[in-house]
Parts: C-alpha cells; sequence; structure tokens
C-alpha cells in the first residue's frame, strides 16, 4: 500500500462513526492543502506580508475605482 493510501485511511479512521462522505472529502482536501501549503515554505515559494498588504491595497483601489466608474456610468 502506498504512503498516500496509508495516510488517508488513518485520517478516515480518526473521523467520527457518524462522518459523511463529505466530511471525508473536507478532512483530506484540508490536509492536502496544509501539506501543499508546507511544502511551498520550504521551496521559498511565499510572499512577505508587506507584499501581500501592497497587492491587497492595489486590488482594492482598483476594485474601487471599477465601482466608482459603475455609478457614474448610471
Amino acid at each position: 500500500m502506498t504512503k498516500t493510501k496509508e495516510e488517508a485511511i488513518k485520517l478516515i479512521k480518526k473521523l467520527p462513526d457518524e462522518c459523511t462522505i463529505t466530511d471525508i472529502i473536507a478532512e483530506l482536501y484540508f490536509k492536502q492543502k496544509v501539506e501543499q501549503g508546507l511544502k511551498d515554505i520550504e521551496e521559498g515559494m511565499t510572499v512577505s506580508h508587506e507584499d501581500v498588504r501592497k497587492r491587497m491595497a492595489k486590488w482594492a483601489k482598483s476594485v474601487g475605482q471599477k465601482q466608482r466608474n459603475k455609478i457614474s456610468k448610471k
């Protein structure tokens, strides 16, 4: 049995007996996303807090501009 399959079975066994398929899928999805995030960190594939702030400010400004343009066209 592969390591991935063993880990999935182990995770499922830890869930309550009354869990649904949706619960299982959500747990597996969460586990995969956390593992991918940790791998990204190890590989230096991250964005600094300051860069995120700059990107969000730029995005918010562009969204605000689009909203103002919509309103002015009415």
